[in-house]
């Protein structure tokens, strides 16, 4: 009679299984007294339903198809926030499969565990997109989550531009300064070769100096993570370099440097783990063109992740396509698992002018860069965030967005966050404005709703590797 009370009570909870609780809820009007469970029998209850929670939609006792699965609205968010932001649909807080298997996600899942297991290893993650990653607001919450949420893979800080140098807004978690007058160029108000002779690279901007004696100081700043440096490449003119490069007080711990005129970058190896630097370039002849700088790579020997964010203000897809240097500068640095978040100014225009084919072409071919740097790279398509266009009207070319970048996702077994529907889909941002979230362009949010981004996404993380966990050992 026990059993059958329990199986009966089983089916009757299941419509509710997929919330974050772990208590039981009833649904209608029967009477609890009909259920006599010892303390034995309800901890064995709960720990059943709690498994199930993570069961795929179709089946009950396998985990065979990615694309069914079944995800809780929370993993490591407090939960409270369902009471603290309701307007928000944590169901869709995930990162959407929409194939029964993906070989990449796979594959990068299984060196990320291996990672986590080993202590050793690296994994590169990058997540390019426009003016929401310059600020490397809630990039840096991920970088910060993933460089300290497991001990003993601190990992590196991986690309740093100086934005500062450019005259631009520099992320705040570092800090470039040079007593040198600078000019800056960023691949979506300079296009290449139209104004200067430079291509532009993965960072998508370059900064460059005339003087014959150039300084810059490198140091973090208002950062939890401080991933120290014993290796540093700087990409910077192609050919033979026309500068010695000095270290000031550290120069006596560099171990030696390697220069690639083809690629135009040169390693520094230091005995020692650095947190800041002081660079000094000096001519080598009276007629050596212009210092150009195009970002530089901050490494070292420890395992664990970096989280490069590729950010330009106003930046949409067809800014990074023109930068020649893409590719190859990728290639040195190769990616596991690479995000896509561009599409706010692609769909910045009237519904009228917005053409989701060429959107759709135009991100099709960014991720087939990426995956030319690496074919086993995981691509994760993330829907933009709702706008409205000149604030006044609704913008209806992200769910057009939407469409296509499912698409994609299907065609190429990838994966999908959809930011957009977390948010509530068309015209939401005014809701999260008038919580304090968005700023009044309804394009950009503000600090909180930034770092709140960021939790979500870090919760979304944690659910595709529950996810995968739990795939992976059925």
């Amino acid at each position: 009679m026990r059993k059958l009370i329990i199986i009966s009570f089983l089916l009757f909870c299941l419509p509710v299984l997929g919330q974050e609780e772990d208590t039981l809820q009833f649904i209608s009007g029967d009477d609890p007294d009909t259920l006599t469970l010892t303390a034995a029998d309800t901890m064995d209850l709960l720990t059943y339903l709690d498994s199930l929670k993570y069961l795929p939609c179709d089946s009950t006792n396998s985990f065979t198809s990615l694309g069914t699965y079944c995800f809780p609205d929370f993993a490591i968010m407090d939960t409270n926030m369902r009471n603290v932001h309701p307007f928000v649909d944590y169901s869709k807080n995930n990162y959407r499969l929409y194939s029964d298997r993906s070989q990449n996600f796979e594959l990068f899942y299984q060196k990320f565990s291996e990672v986590l297991d080993t202590k050793e290893g690296k994994i590169n993650m990058y997540h390019i997109g426009g003016s929401h990653l310059q600020a490397d607001i809630y990039t840096h919450d991920v970088r910060t989550f993933m460089q300290t949420n497991w001990k003993g893979i601190g990992g590196e800080r991986g690309w740093v531009f100086p934005f500062d140098l450019a005259q631009t807004n520099n992320p705040g978690n570092y800090e470039f300064s040079s007593p040198n007058r600078w000019n800056g160029y960023r691949c979506v108000s300079h296009k290449p070769r139209k104004y200067t002779e430079h291509d532009y690279g993965v960072l998508g901007a370059v900064t460059m100096c005339h003087d014959s004696v150039i300084q810059i100081n490198f140091k973090y700043d208002r950062t939890e993570v401080k991933p120290p440096f014993n290796h540093i490449r700087i990409f910077h003119n192609k050919g033979e370099f026309p500068y010695f490069i000095h270290f000031g007080d550290e120069e006596i711990l560099v171990t030696h440097t390697e220069h690639d005129p083809d690629l135009g970058a040169t390693d520094i190896y230091f005995m020692d783990g650095l947190e800041e630097f002081d660079l000094q370039f000096s001519r080598k002849g009276w007629y050596a063109p212009e210092l150009e700088i195009y970002g530089f790579l901050l490494m070292n020997d420890n395992p664990g992740v970096s989280y490069t964010s590729i950010g330009i203000n106003g930046a949409g897809l067809y800014s990074y396509l023109d930068n020649i240097r893409f590719e190859e500068q990728l290639r040195q640095y190769p990616p596991d698992f690479f995000a896509f978040s561009v599409g706010t100014n692609d769909g910045n225009v009237p519904n009228s002018s917005f053409d989701p084919q060429k959107y759709k072409d135009n991100l099709e071919a960014m991720m087939k860069i990426v995956l030319n740097a690496n074919p086993e790279c995981a691509l994760l398509l993330t829907v933009p965030n709702d706008s409205y266009y000149r604030r006044r009207y609704l913008n209806k070319n992200i769910a057009k967005e939407r469409t296509v970048i499912i698409e994609l996702a299907e065609q190429y077994d990838m994966a999908v966050w959809d930011f957009y529907g977390i948010m509530g889909g068309l015209g939401s941002s005014k809701t999260w404005k008038y919580k304090g979230l968005m700023r009044s362009d309804l394009v950009h949010f503000t600090f909180e709703g930034y770092h709140f981004k960021g939790d979500l996404y870090v919760d979304g993380f944690m659910k595709f590797l529950k996810q995968m966990q739990h795939y992976t050992t059925q």
